[in-house]
């Protein structure tokens, strides 16, 4: 009854299996019939539904519903272009079902194989005078997306009607939107948030489960998006950065997601991953991600100008086995004008004698690149060659500082000449994820979050950013900088050791000055011991802006990090990592500074640990056995 086409590429083989009139008596709770107003679709029977309805005035309205209720009221859904309104006066023309299924893996990220399982229908409609949308509604066992399809003579987007809303008594996770996603994530209740913009990025907890607002696959073929949110509404409706959204031919729009379900279920999902495309890297054989000992927090602009200091940090991290250095601003500025490039820089530069000093030593190099000399074909032809033939390994790209769509066409044209060069990538003062970890596999990192460099951060925000930010995709926190006196766990430095983990980074800048670490043998040593990537992630313990426990698993090891806003207390983890007995060592705060403790504790048992005000702790654990006192490598 069904026909399945299978293709492969370097991920791994990923099935589409188109399905007939079965698939459609399954999705659809009212019969398929023409000129029927409600639909629905869902993977799995206790999965979260998406129940899609066309109002007598042939509007659109899309809700989702999970296990406990609704998780989204009937929210608007619909696309306004220059020669078409497809918001409303739309008839119902026909239905398509298919689903897609396979495996693919990923060299950073929360999980590196992934499973996905998701059913999806089309739905075709028209409006009187002939113009016709098609609505694309997508069902995993973690969430819902919806998408536009338009064909070729439907001009440029002025704008959507999409939007969110919220059932009565919801709460809310939001930052308020920055070009450069940087900002704070604060608590409200939905609908009493205050009137403005806020980042694609809001977290919600419903009766029926959380739900996590995000979009994937946006390109340049469209524009960034944002949530904007009216005094007392509990709707969020979806604004785009362009006014006019240019359309040459026919259009695909990006997803817009709700990732659903029980706050570990939202914090453990890769939907918005599994939306996107499939890699257009084909070997990948030279993507490595790793932890950095990242030179600006730890040396600041003479870090960046002196290769005598860049050495010590090579040093200092092949002693730790760190496999990379960072090298930020400052390398191609004139040595007597800060921020003016040196026209001169390629002959100049010291980076390819330090390239090769890194390389006697075992660490690779990566340099730090402002986006204007990035932004022309020209500037890209003489810099990204230029980088390769010295043999720097990546590059942080920063101040794009937009999310239009003029932007995202750069960054459709800068992601495959990085690849060609070998080149990994780190995006700074940049949008966030939106799947392109998948697409583009060499972006090991994209900033988009209120880090370590500000001093604005809070405990509470530290504590939201893995229900939030991090679900969708690495995140250049920069953690580790125990220098740094703004830190919001200043007085904590295992709290702060905490982040190394708690925060998913394929590029894992650690933000620390060497003589930092020395003065921390006990966080020097876990972060030694720290893996370059995970395979597998769970959440242990927490609650949006209260606390956040997250176990991440390398191999047969678990590294757990955990932080907490509030007064000190002694807190119970439940230790979800398997059966049987582990040794679990902890770094926790002391009298006279960092305690390293190992206790053997049973799987699905309670693991205790004492945080100071605002901190929070580390811990690693593997499988006991007789005599075994620890889990280092």
């Amino acid at each position: 009854m069904s026909l399945r086409t299978p293709w492969r590429n370097r991920i791994g083989t990923l099935s589409v299996v188109l399905c007939g009139a079965l698939a459609s008596t399954l999705l659809t709770a009212t019969g398929a019939h023409a000129g029927e107003s409600t639909w629905t679709v869902r993977e799995q029977r206790d999965g979260p539904r998406a129940e899609l309805r066309l109002d007598p005035a042939g509007a659109l309205s899309l809700a989702v519903s999970g296990r406990g209720g609704t998780v989204i009221a009937p929210s608007p859904v619909g696309i306004v272009t220059e020669r078409a309104d497809l918001s409303s006066g739309l008839e119902f023309t026909g239905r398509s079902d298919r689903s897609i299924g396979g495996t693919y893996r990923t060299d950073a990220g929360k999980t590196r194989s992934r499973t996905v399982h998701m059913r999806e229908s089309r739905f075709r409609f028209r409006t009187a005078s002939g113009a016709r949308l098609d609505l694309l509604v997508r069902a995993s066992a973690n969430g819902i997306a919806y998408r536009y399809a338009l064909p070729g003579n439907t001009g440029d987007v002025l704008r959507e009607a999409s939007a969110f809303t919220l059932p009565e008594g919801a709460s809310a996770w939001l930052g308020n939107y920055r070009k450069d996603n940087e900002n704070l994530f604060r608590a409200y209740s939905a609908a009493d948030a205050p009137a403005g913009e806020y980042m694609m990025q809001g977290l919600f907890r419903t009766g029926g489960g959380y739900a996590l607002v995000a979009e994937s696959d946006l390109t340049g073929s469209y524009s960034g998006a944002r949530l904007a949110h009216d005094a007392g509404s509990s709707t969020y409706r979806v604004k785009l950065w362009d006014e006019r959204v240019r359309v040459r031919g026919a259009l695909t729009t990006p997803w817009r997601a709700v990732i659903t379900g029980e706050l570990a279920t939202v914090t453990e999902s890769t939907f918005t991953d599994d939306l996107a495309p499939a890699s257009k890297v084909r070997d990948t054989s030279w993507i490595k991600p790793g932890r950095a000992l990242w030179t600006w927090l730890a040396g600041g602009r003479p870090a960046g100008q002196s290769l005598r200091m860049q050495k010590g940090y090579v040093d200092y991290a092949a002693a730790r086995h760190w496999p990379y250095t960072v090298v930020d601003a400052g390398w191609y500025f004139d040595p007597d004008q800060w921020d003016v490039t040196d026209p001169d820089w390629q002959s100049h530069s010291w980076i390819p004698e330090l390239v090769r000093y890194g390389r006697e030593r075992g660490v690779g190099i990566q340099v730090w690149i402002h986006h204007r000399d990035l932004d022309t074909a020209a500037e890209r032809a003489q810099w990204l060659p230029t980088l390769e033939k010295w043999g720097v390994r990546g590059v942080k790209i920063d101040f794009m500082d937009s999310e239009a769509q003029e932007t995202f066409q750069w960054y459709d044209t800068i992601l495959p000449e990085t690849a060609a060069r070998h080149l990994l990538v780190n995006f700074h003062g940049s949008t966030i994820p939106k799947g392109i970890q998948r697409t583009w596999p060499h972006v090991m990192s994209l900033e988009g979050v209120n880090g370590a460099e500000k001093k604005t951060n809070t405990a509470e925000h530290l504590a939201t950013l893995p229900f939030t930010r991090n679900v969708i995709g690495s995140m250049d926190f920069t953690p580790g900088a125990f220098q740094r006196p703004e830190r919001p766990n200043a007085g904590s430095d295992a709290g702060e050791l905490g982040l190394s983990v708690l925060y998913e980074s394929g590029i894992q800048n650690l933000a620390g000055t060497p003589e930092s670490y020395e003065a921390r043998p006990v966080a020097r040593h876990f972060l030694e011991q720290l893996p370059d990537a995970w395979d597998d992630t769970r959440l242990l313990a927490g609650e949006p802006g209260s606390s956040a426990v997250v176990a991440r698993r390398s191999g047969s090891r678990w590294f757990i990090g955990g932080t907490y806003a509030g007064a000190a207390h002694t807190a119970g983890v439940p230790l979800r990592i398997g059966a049987g007995r582990w040794l679990v060592e902890t770094v926790t705060d002391g009298p006279a500074g960092l305690v390293r403790t190992a206790r053997t504790v049973r799987g699905g048992g309670t693991l205790f640990v004492d945080v100071l005000p605002d901190g929070g702790f580390a811990a690693v654990a593997c499988r006991w056995s007789p005599g075994r006192t620890s889990c280092d490598r």
